[in-house]
Formats: structure tokens, sequence, C-alpha cells
């Protein structure tokens, strides 16, 4: 069965190219435009993995990453930031609320890809 990733960004570019590439790599995909789309999202679909922006309207992506990790039943849920905020403060901020992993943009596809697979391996 294919992995679920949710693609929450409300830049259109970045959605329909991150989600052509999840696509292509064989991974079921859904998108939210906004931050509170995105956390009800989660919680409806429960995917492994989500692609979290930052800077969203509604909630930002650490209030909706912060969220997820305060319900018990989406804490096997991944998250990966995926964001413009490269400072070290942001990164050190999206990490501090739950996020998995956190990649600025721009970022190489193969560097994306390399990061999803590996949140996506099976634990040991």
């Amino acid at each position: 069965m294919a992995a679920r990733i949710l693609i929450a960004d409300d830049e259109a570019n970045i959605v329909v190219s991150l989600e052509y590439m999840m696509r292509r790599e064989g991974y079921e995909v859904s998108v939210a435009r906004d931050g509170t789309q995105a956390l009800e999202a989660i919680r409806r679909e429960q995917p492994d993995l989500v692609l979290l922006d930052a800077m969203m309207p509604g909630m930002s992506g650490f209030d909706v990453c912060q969220a997820v990790r305060a319900i018990d039943a989406l804490r096997n849920t991944k998250i990966l930031m995926v964001t413009a905020k490269g400072r070290d403060t942001d990164h050190a901020r999206g990490l501090g609320v739950g996020a998995d992993a956190y990649l600025t943009k721009p970022f190489s596809t193969k560097q994306l890809l390399s990061i999803v697979r590996e949140l996506l391996e099976p634990s040991p």
C-alpha cells in the first residue's frame, strides 16, 4: 500500500510541483491550502507524512505541527516542514514544535525525495 502524503502549502506553484513529484514516486497525495485545512485533513486522513509550510493563512505551520503533536492518535505522523523561513531560529522552532525534519526553500528535488524516503522508512 502506498504511503499517504498531505501537502500543506498556500503557494499554488509549490503545491503543483510537490504533488507531481510525490505522485510520480508512487505516493497517494492530498492537498490543504491553509493551516486550518491542514489540521482538519491530518485529523481526518491521518497521512503517513505531512509536507508542511510554516507560513500559511489560518494557522501557521508551526501551530499546526504543535497541535498535531498534542493529539495522541497522530503521534506517528511524520512532519517535514518545507518553508522559506531559513533562519536558525526558525529551524529550531520547527524542530521544537515537533517537526521530524526541516527543509528550506528553495530546495533540490533530490534532497526533498531523500528526506521523504528516510522519514517513511519503517522503524526497526
